[in-house]
């Protein structure tokens, strides 16, 4: 089994690589592979709306899009962690999100019945619209996630602060647990 997490902060090794990294430990200590994709430095445009994945899963706009679905599809869990922007997600997290979930709606909706879960980083509001922008997107393709102990929204500005949110952290360690309890239980 597998589980790729998407980073869409555009500050690597920022807070929400941190916290993604403490995710992704916690599935790794229990015998799952894991990957950290950062969407930072990848080229990801905004959907057009052209209709092209209605047909074949392909996109024909020229960037890093396709890899990245790929690695969606082809994972166990998908793991999405995005830093508030105005009460939203990033600005590459939200292209991600269009076209991956475009094209897995239209053929078939290739991320169904998938683990998965949302992670985010507030400066100081903004965490459950963030949260429930990426919660939205798995209910939409049919992505199975599970509950913690309350949303896994961690508070910190400036980079490292988050190790002082303590209930953040034990939110988004629930969440990794039931994850990996999620994953098994879909696998067996």
């Amino acid at each position: 089994m597998k589980a790729v997490a998407f980073v869409g902060s555009p500050r690597v090794h920022g807070n929400t690589e941190l916290l993604t990294g403490e995710v992704l430990e916690i599935i790794q200590k229990a015998g799952i592979e894991t990957k950290l994709v950062r969407l930072a430095g990848k080229s990801i445009l905004s959907c057009t709306a052209c209709g092209a994945c209605r047909t074949s899963e392909d996109c024909p706009l020229d960037d890093d899009l396709l890899p990245l679905y790929f690695e969606a599809k082809d994972a166990d869990a998908i793991i999405l962690a995005s830093p508030v922007f105005f009460s939203g997600v990033s600005g590459k997290m939200k292209a991600f999100m269009d076209r991956a979930g475009y094209i897995s709606y239209q053929n078939g909706y290739t991320f169904r019945r998938k683990a998965g879960g949302a992670l985010t980083v507030a400066g100081r509001s903004g965490g459950n619209a963030t949260i429930s922008q990426m919660l939205l997107w798995f209910m939409i393709l049919g992505i199975v996630v599970p509950g913690s102990t309350d949303w896994n929204c961690a508070f910190g500005h400036e980079i490292g602060e988050i190790w002082n949110d303590a209930d953040g952290l034990d939110n988004a360690r629930v969440f990794a647990e039931n994850l990996v309890w999620l994953m098994r239980k879909l696998k067996s």
